[in-house]
């Protein structure tokens, strides 16, 4: 039996032996617009997975991983959809953190931050985006003074997805007083359970907090926890979100396929399939979800030979905007009772918060907008648009 089809059955076996007692009711949950949905029990099995040595699969052997090829991570993701477990909860540490740490860090950060990542002890969150810094990155404002034997830090995040549960936040701040644009950045691992850090969560159109604003007034870290040489943050930050194109989509996906999918049966349940131009959408929309997954394991193949390709620059406008997209659709196929709440006050079907989560994704973790200008000017050398 060729090897990965020896690993598609284990991982298979493992998933239905796992995924009964009180893990059977985590099936589905969480995702997009639903990271409040049996948090507890999704890292309890998160955690379970990782004393059976399913975490991080990438990862090289000496940092706790499996080592598991591109081939492999794909299989795993995979049959992770099909068993319908729950969205995971250390997407943050697993899939950006913790290959750049991998990549840039030094033995030391290696030694003290990876293991928890591994053992789901310690949960993530991203400070990128700021109130005027959301898309174009290089206008952060969080500024961070070298004070003794330690780094600190005051300023504001937005937009910070899971921070309420984060232990730690790696942050791009800028460090050189008078610097600009993507000058004088660095890139900081921040305690987040400290008396210098407030978080307030935005409550959605959903109802729901994925994330919140994030607020450092006086924060603290040790001079040790910075990754790669003061003001080397934007090569740091932009190689972290290769990452996150690239790897971590294909958990992304995950939930994707799942959406996907339910939206297919609720418009075979309706007769909505039987609409030429809806079965027309339904058929471009799994295409789409395929192309995303050949892209990813395209990008991974790239951070196997040593770092992201070019072709990670699209992964973000390409998912973005079928998943609203998906959003629109699926309102579509459930037809004029979407207009209608499930109950009150505000109580929404899964299609309904689909559909509201949805409109953001075009605008987080940089607009579309943006990222054509960035794909065109960084990734294609096309002249810079006249500003």
């Amino acid at each position: 039996m060729k090897r990965g089809e020896s690993f598609r059955r284990d991982v298979r076996a493992w998933l239905e032996d796992s995924l009964t007692g009180a893990f059977a009711q985590a099936r589905g949950l969480g995702g997009p617009g639903r990271e409040h949905e049996a948090f507890d029990v999704r890292l309890a099995w998160e955690r379970h997975m990782a004393a059976a040595g399913w975490t991080c699969l990438g990862w090289p052997e000496r940092y706790g991983g499996r080592g598991a090829s591109v081939e492999e991570q794909v299989v795993f993701h995979e049959e992770y959809a099909l068993a319908r477990a729950p969205a995971r909860v250390n997407h943050i540490g697993e899939n950006l953190l913790g290959p750049t740490i991998i990549a840039f860090g030094t033995d030391e950060q290696r030694h003290r931050f990876l293991p928890p990542i591994v053992a789901v002890e310690e949960l993530w969150c991203q400070g990128y985006s700021e109130p005027g810094a959301g898309s174009d990155l290089a206008n952060v404002r969080t500024r961070a003074e070298l004070d003794g034997g330690r780094w600190r830090i005051d300023g504001q995040k937005v937009w910070t997805s899971l921070a309420a549960q984060a232990d730690w936040c790696f942050a791009v701040c800028r460090t050189e007083p008078g610097s600009a644009r993507h000058h004088g950045l660095s890139y900081l691992l921040v305690p987040m359970r400290q008396d210098g850090v407030e978080v307030r969560p935005i409550v959605q159109m959903t109802g729901t907090s994925e994330f919140s604003e994030v607020f450092f007034d006086g924060a603290v870290t040790d001079a040790a926890n910075i990754v790669g040489a003061p003001g080397d943050g934007w090569r740091i930050a932009m190689a972290t979100l290769g990452f996150e194109r690239g790897v971590a989509t294909l958990g992304q996906q995950v939930g994707f396929r799942a959406e996907l999918e339910a939206v297919i049966a609720l418009a075979r349940r309706t007769g909505a399939a039987d609409d030429p131009l809806l079965r027309d959408r339904l058929v471009r929309s799994w295409i789409g979800l395929e192309v995303m997954r050949l892209n990813a394991v395209r990008t991974m193949a790239g951070v196997a030979a040593g770092a992201p390709g070019p072709e990670s620059s699209i992964s973000k406008l390409v998912w973005g905007t079928w998943h609203r997209e998906l959003g629109e659709l699926a309102m579509d196929v459930l037809g004029v009772a979407g207009m209608i709440a499930d109950g009150r006050p505000y109580d929404l079907s899964d299609v309904q918060r689909l559909y509201l989560f949805s409109r953001a994704d075009t605008i987080y973790a940089g607009t579309n907008e943006i990222q054509r200008d960035v794909i065109a000017e960084r990734v294609l050398g096309l002249p810079r648009e006249a500003r």
